[in-house]
């Protein structure tokens, strides 16, 4: 059975942890996946204070995904969505993209926005965003990344 819960600050090593054996899944090599480290750490205080939400299957961290909402603006950025590559292809990116719109409609936003992997894009693209232009990555000097949105 699947449930999407809010992560605890003491599961942010953990968090991290599944974030980069998400992005390795792509086949990056070691140096560049040195130079995503610090922007795939997920502080304690993030898990703390921000919409982070973790999705189980049994015992196990089957994903995560960061909601970064805007009210004033009524527009959402989603920071991180990652599955562990055990989980992969069971449904489990659909769930949890589910589950945040479902809390970026209760957070009263009309919007939502990421930088996506380039291989991501498909599976984003299933979920309704469309790429809207690029964006700087905030890992790799001088590599742009798809600029996604969609309208809840």
């Amino acid at each position: 059975m699947r449930v999407v819960r809010r992560a605890r600050p003491a599961e942010a090593a953990a968090l991290s942890e599944l974030a980069m054996r998400s992005k390795a899944v792509w086949g990056y090599n070691a140096a560049f996946m040195d130079a995503c480290r610090k922007e795939l750490t997920v502080p304690a205080d993030a898990v703390r204070c921000n919409e982070i939400w973790l999705c189980e299957i049994g015992r196990n961290s089957a994903g995560f995904y960061e909601l970064m909402p805007d009210v004033d603006s009524g527009h959402g950025e989603v920071r991180m969505c990652f599955v562990d590559p055990n989980f992969l292809r069971r449904g489990v990116g659909r769930t949890m993209w589910r589950h945040m719109e479902e809390r970026a409609r209760l957070c009263g936003l009309s919007r939502l926005g990421l930088d996506a992997d380039p291989n991501a894009v498909p599976f984003y693209s299933a979920m309704g965003m469309a790429v809207t232009g690029e964006a700087p990555s905030g890992s790799i000097p001088g590599r742009m990344l798809p600029r996604m949105e969609k309208t809840l």
